[in-house]
């Protein structure tokens, strides 16, 4: 995918950039780019999760390091569509470090998780992000997080 995609960009798009699938997949939509800066992306949130039937039986709450994988996806996406037409594009990138997350708010069935993540810095193969996670406008949590790109 060399061309900027056109905004919204949906779960088809998506999954042109990412390798998740479902159930692993936890970005729905894209809706802000800030080209190597910052990106706005959407996980709509179902009772029909899978992770619901076993965290918290009755009293449904999405996991929290989903929340923070979320949050690692939105990254890969603002990584992604930043290198677009560069050697790097389309390479992998993992989570590989979490520092100072903060969860202030259960994510529950029908929220929209809105996930903003900012590019601190990028060195080589490696690139740390600051994430903030919202429903309706009020943080639910927040990390720092590291991603680095796989070795052959």
């Amino acid at each position: 995918m060399s061309a900027m995609p056109t905004l919204p960009l949906d779960v088809t798009g998506i999954q042109k950039l990412l390798p998740h699938r479902f159930p692993f997949l936890l970005v729905d939509r894209l809706v802000e780019f800030e080209h190597g800066k910052r990106v706005l992306a959407y996980k709509s949130v179902s009772i029909n999760e899978p992770f619901f039937q076993g965290h918290f039986p009755g009293h449904p709450v999405m996991p929290g390091v989903l929340v923070i994988e979320a949050l690692a996806q939105a990254g890969g996406l603002l990584y992604q569509l930043s290198q677009a037409g560069n050697e790097k594009e389309g390479k992998v990138f993992y989570l590989v470090k979490v520092d100072n997350a903060k969860f202030t708010r259960m994510v529950v069935p029908g929220d929209r998780l809105e996930l903003e993540v900012v590019l601190k810095r990028h060195i080589r193969n490696m690139a740390q992000y600051q994430g903030i996670a919202r429903v309706d406008g009020q943080q639910v949590a927040c990390a720092e997080f590291l991603c680095a790109e796989t070795r052959d």
